[in-house]
């Protein structure tokens, strides 16, 4: 299982376990082995609140990120949606948090977990 947090050209954050969806032979000369696209596993879009917690002594005060997963695509019937690789604009390892998250709240929570219901998480540096 590879667990990845990509940036795609739409401007959205997915989560997803990413397999990735090749052309070619291996060892072929003529026709080398390259990536076309990726397989995206259970793909949850992420989304990113900066709440401020009111204080009355110094005003708004940071309280970390608020993090909230929602199903990408949640009217398909597929788990595994394909997505051609001209739609990545990178593709990076999650942090510790939001990875425990995705695997508690999604992957481990049930094998259809494509409801139209939020999971939501405070990430914070503390």
């Amino acid at each position: 299982m590879t667990i990845k947090l990509l940036l795609l050209k739409s401007g959205e954050d997915v989560i997803a376990d990413v397999t990735e969806m090749t052309s070619g032979t291996e060892g072929d000369i003529d026709r080398p082995k390259r990536v076309v696209g990726y397989f995206l596993g259970k793909p949850y879009r992420v989304e990113i609140k900066d709440p401020f917690v009111p204080s009355e002594e110094e005003g708004p005060q940071k309280a970390g990120l608020e993090v909230s997963l929602f199903p990408w695509m949640p009217l398909s019937k597929d788990t595994t949606i394909p997505m051609t690789a001209d739609w990545l604009i990178t593709m990076v390892d999650p942090i510790d948090k939001l990875k425990t998250m995705y695997l508690e709240d999604v992957v481990n929570y049930g094998s259809n977990n494509q409801s139209s219901s939020s999971n939501k998480s405070s990430v914070s540096d503390k």
